[in-house]
């Protein structure tokens, strides 16, 4: 994965858990001992271990407990029907009291019908007396049953707070059952926590799932400080096998560095390591919060006119979090979808760092996906780094093309574009919004081909060796791991994926159809 060409080696040798040499099958042979274990990989594809660009890594500690509700062909979600089976399934397998509130991840409302979205009345009819909760895909809201609805005490007295969103009842102020960005939040911190004894477990339970899918090193992209409690309680018992990097959240920022003050950042203690801090300042674009500086041409989600989403904090504050992140020499990574919140965070890069904002920060924009090609060009002469969402294009792309337009849709998350400028960029599935599914990742980028058939914008198409650097070797550099991640080259970590088939080499549409056999840690 180093160079501008995919290059291969014969053998790999490894010993003590780094590789100790990449070459001749020969040569390495020659380094066999009594104990050396020789395996014939028998035309397999062995490559470095995926990397995760962006994603939530702690909210698979509870999917177990959660209906599957992701729209085909990833889940049963692409009916509302599918949904409330999904939902009876899990509560009986799972064993969920009538009291608790039963929920489901994954739901996507912009597969459904004008007219035709789910509910509070839609799960009513099957859970009159249960509160149920289905998470919306963004991870930025859900979908509440009226027990839920009135256990939060959402009614149609209650004012929707800024950069928030309450979708109403046709000609009415109640409820109808979504809440989305700040409305949401204060129901998130409400749910209920697990047992310590029950978040170990769950612990190992969600490695699996990313170790599963060739993931060696998981992001964890938005750490609440009980959240990264929870990690660390997890590393210093022993129970991590997969490396992990989280990422404070800025709200909590001052407290998160009582406890671990900057200069433990960046070291990885027991497989975990805290990355930097995470600011957020707009929502999604297909949940339409998306902050942009032109109009979304179906208005706003609660039927707003002349929409252009919000930023999640006010615009004065956005500047003052940059400043203070970079002030306690930190790495920032900041969510950034729309060209407005894009247009917020370079103002304010400039200026909390003058004439250094091109030094040596590996700032990261995460998701990234609206970018103006201005915008890249400062992205590039800044040296910041974009973590793109391609996977926008086969889960959103008629959704994008509806709200905003074919030009800027066909240029979502322009990875050719970044290319030819020169931009280190990484790639992601933003877990669970997506599933953890790195070669699906790449099948995005190198395809970009829609649920309906449609090339999202074939000029930012990009070849498979490309868009596995994005998760490899990129990501290594990102997080400032180069020279231990991301290639097979001696003195490296042995962090190998082996796959049934390499994806440089098949048919660009038979990517996502690649299995991953092993992974290596």
């Amino acid at each position: 994965m180093a160079g501008k060409e995919a290059t291969y080696v014969e053998a790999l040798a490894v010993k003590d858990g780094k590789i100790s040499f990449a070459g001749a099958k020969e040569e390495a042979l020659k380094q066999k001992g009594e104990a050396t274990k020789v395996v014939d990989l028998a035309g397999k594809h062995l490559m470095p271990s995926f990397i995760d660009a962006h994603g939530h890594f702690i909210n698979a500690l509870s999917l177990a407990n959660q209906a599957n509700c992701y729209a085909a062909p990833f889940g049963a979600g692409s009916t509302k029907e599918g949904i409330v089976e999904a939902l009876k399934k899990t509560k009986v397998e799972r064993k969920i009291p009538d009291d608790a509130v039963l929920m489901g991840y994954g739901y996507d409302d912009s597969i459904y019908p004008d007219g035709g979205k789910l509910t509070a009345a839609d799960l009513d009819a099957a859970f009159p007396e249960q509160p149920v909760m289905v998470g919306h895909v963004s991870l930025h809201g859900a979908v509440l049953n009226s027990a839920a609805l009135k256990k939060y005490n959402i009614t149609a007295a209650t004012v929707t707070p800024p950069g928030g969103v309450i979708v109403r009842k046709p000609g009415s102020d109640e409820p109808e059952g979504l809440l989305m960005e700040s409305a949401f939040l204060p129901i998130f911190a409400q749910l209920p926590k697990p047992s310590p004894e029950e978040e170990l477990e769950a612990l190992v339970e969600g490695q699996k799932i990313f170790a599963a899918a060739g993931v060696t090193t998981a992001h964890e992209g938005a750490t609440h400080l009980d959240q990264l409690q929870t990690l660390q309680r997890g590393a210093k018992a022993g129970k991590l096998f997969i490396d992990v990097i989280a990422y404070p959240f800025i709200t909590e920022m001052k407290m998160t560095l009582r406890a671990n003050p900057p200069e433990t950042f960046m070291k990885y203690e027991n497989r975990l390591k805290l990355g930097g801090i995470k600011v957020t300042i707009d929502g999604s674009p297909q949940g339409r919060t998306a902050h942009f500086t032109t109009p979304y041409l179906t208005g706003g989600p609660s039927g707003e006119t002349d929409w252009r989403g919000e930023p999640t904090f006010p615009e004065s504050e956005i500047p003052k979090m940059i400043k203070a992140v970079y002030d306690a020499k930190l790495p920032l990574i900041i969510h950034c979808n729309g060209d407005a919140a894009i247009d917020n965070f370079l103002k304010a890069h400039e200026a909390a760092l003058g004439d250094a904002k091109a030094g040596d920060h590996r700032t990261s924009i995460i998701h990234c996906q609206f970018v103006r090609k201005d915008q890249l060009d400062k992205i590039a002469a800044w040296k910041i780094i974009p973590s793109f969402y391609t996977e926008h294009t086969y889960f959103f792309g008629s959704t994008h093309i509806k709200n905003r337009g074919k030009e800027q849709a066909y240029f979502l998350s322009p990875l050719k574009s970044a290319l030819d400028r020169g931009i280190l960029f990484a790639n992601h599935t933003d877990f669970n919004v997506a599933p953890i599914d790195q070669l699906f990742v790449v099948w995005s980028a190198v395809n970009r081909v829609s649920r309906e058939g449609e090339v999202i914008g074939p000029d930012e198409r990009i070849p498979a060796y490309e868009a596995l650097k994005a998760i490899t070797i990129n990501c290594a550099y990102w997080y400032r791991e180069e020279a231990t991640k991301g290639t097979l080259e001696a003195g490296k970590l042995a962090d190998l994926v082996i796959l049934d088939k390499d994806p440089v080499k098949v048919e660009p549409m038979a990517i996502k159809d690649i299995k991953v056999l092993e992974t290596i840690k």
